[in-house]
């Protein structure tokens, strides 16, 4: 069950990545209809240009600006996140202890196992689904963002370093950067996993990245600037994080002298 949720996922991310070359590319305006437009893309084009403006017309600059707001916007619910997964992990011992005491093909046993689980996860305080929710809200905002680069024209008009935004990187530099940078934060986001999980995802490691590098030849070089600049982030914030776990660890097993 667990290969085959892993192999539907990498399905899923590789819809979405490859629906991007087909997905509407109509310019985003404060007059386009649809609540997705309205309410998620127009406002975060509109801050992209407003952006740009307060930097002197650097479009390249305020995605890199837009994307760290952004980012630094959902850190909470990533911390929640990665808070609730901690404590599912504590808890996986005693979960398979419950697993192990009831015969799986018994429906009785399978309800009263439920039953266990459930009162388990309120003593200890432990809300399962909270590792979900903090994902159902990212994922919106990320891809308004996603989507509202694409639909801004005047990012097309505009060019950043040696790119122009509008097209794919003629170096092909961007997209390699940005594939090289996704490797480096999914694996140092796997050193915060299970091993029996880490393992599992191993192939969506190289997957994504490479994923990433053969999608960006062909899009604008503004998405492949926007997925660098995302990536660099969170490498950054899971260092810093894990640095800070490390040292409360090391601050918990010192044992002060008497």
């Amino acid at each position: 069950m667990k290969n085959k949720s892993i192999v539907l996922l990498i399905i899923a991310l590789m819809v979405v990545l490859l629906s991007a070359c087909g997905v509407d590319q109509a310019p985003i305006t404060s007059e386009s209809e649809g609540i997705w437009n309205h309410f998620f893309v127009f406002p975060l084009s509109w801050l992209i240009i407003q952006i740009a403006g307060i930097l002197n017309g650097s479009y390249g600059l305020s995605i890199v600006v837009m994307t760290i707001m952004i980012r630094l916007l959902i850190l909470p619910l990533f911390l929640k996140q990665q808070k609730s997964s901690k404590a599912m992990q504590q808890l996986r011992p005693e979960l398979e202890e419950l697993r192990g005491k009831y015969d799986p093909k018994n429906p009785d046993d399978q309800k009263k196992m439920q039953q266990d689980m459930i009162s388990l996860y309120q003593k200890s305080g432990v809300n399962p689904a909270a590792g979900c929710l903090p994902v159902v809200i990212q994922m919106p905002i990320l891809m308004a963002f996603y989507f509202a680069i694409i639909r801004t024209e005047q990012i097309a008009t505009h060019s950043f370093l040696w790119m122009n935004l509008g097209e794919p990187d003629p170096y092909m530099i961007m997209p390699v950067v940005a594939g090289l940078l996704m490797l480096g934060q999914v694996q140092l986001s796997s050193r915060q996993m299970p091993a029996e999980m880490a393992a599992q995802m191993k192939m969506i490691q190289y997957i994504m990245p490479v994923m990433i590098v053969f999608i960006g030849f062909a899009l604008p070089s503004a998405l492949s600037l926007y997925w660098a600049t995302g990536s660099l982030f969170m490498i950054v914030q899971s260092f810093l994080i894990q640095t800070r776990e490390k040292k409360k660890e090391i601050n918990q097993d010192v044992v002060p002298e008497r």
